[in-house]
This record gives C-alpha cells, sequence and structure tokens, in this order.
C-alpha cells in the first residue's frame, strides 16, 4: 500500500477523526490524500497569533468563515458545527506553527483543541470525517494522539 493510500485510508475513517498531534514529517502528503478524497482542506497558520483574538481570527480567515462568525468560542463552535457554507466529503485543518501560542495563550489554544474535538464528534455522528492536525515541535499537549 503506497503512503497516500494508507492516508487515504485513514482519513476516510470517520470512527477516528478527530484531534491528532501532527507526525513530524512533512504535511503534503496528508493534505494530497485529504484532497484527493474530497475534503475541503483548511491550512491554518499560527505562527503570528499571539491572543485569543488573533487566534481566532486567523482560524475564521483561513477557513472563511461566514460573516456572522462572533470571533468567541462558541461562534467557533457554531461554525465548525455547521459547514454549510463549506460543503465537502470530510474536513481537514492542519493548524501549523503553534508552538508560539500555546505558550502565550496555553488555556485559550486548550479550548480551541477540545472545541475542534467536539466539532469531529458531531460530524462523526452524521458520518462525516472531520481531522484537526496540530503541529508542534514541543511536548506540550501530550494528550493529543498521533494519526493511527
Amino acid at each position: 500500500m503506497s503512503e497516500l493510500d494508507h492516508y487515504q485510508a485513514v482519513l476516510s475513517d470517520t470512527a477516528t477523526a478527530g484531534v491528532y498531534h501532527m507526525p513530524q514529517v512533512a504535511p503534503e502528503p496528508l493534505v494530497e490524500a485529504a484532497e484527493g478524497i474530497g475534503f475541503a482542506v483548511f491550512r491554518i497558520d499560527l505562527a503570528n497569533a499571539k491572543t485569543k483574538a488573533e487566534m481566532l481570527d486567523t482560524i475564521a480567515a483561513a477557513m472563511s468563515f461566514p460573516d456572522w462568525f462572533g470571533h468567541n468560542f462558541d461562534a467557533l463552535a457554531d461554525c465548525l458545527a455547521d459547514m454549510a457554507w463549506r460543503p465537502a466529503d470530510g474536513y481537514f485543518i492542519l493548524l501549523e506553527h503553534c508552538d508560539h501560542i500555546h505558550g502565550l495563550a496555553e488555556s485559550d489554544f486548550v479550548v480551541t483543541l477540545q472545541t475542534f474535538e467536539n466539532a469531529a464528534d458531531e460530524w462523526r455522528e452524521q458520518g462525516v470525517p472531520l481531522w484537526c492536525f496540530v503541529e508542534m515541535q514541543a511536548d506540550g499537549i501530550n494528550w493529543l494522539p498521533d494519526i493511527p
């Protein structure tokens, strides 16, 4: 089985979709696999986010949230739970360069990841996989599992 086939099989498994630590490899094979199976792909670079507000603004811009996005965790949950504005067979979200925001606003960053996990749970009930990969160099979020 090729790497692409492996990743497509993993990403197609709705039962295991959720929030995962991004492996210490180039993300392109995972992105290519997600695109190949009809997923909406969002790469969100959090390198310049220093606060909760900047983090939420960056996520909203990268995911092209609707104008009604309220720039708070409830609004993030609402947008992730109802992606009628971006229908797809599944969702692949890559949060890149997270070490800085994790260090500056750890509790807000953890709530953000929990919000993505809750959205993955809701989508799972509808038979749609939502994957969120967190790219960090540090081991600050050791409860995040690695990709199956």
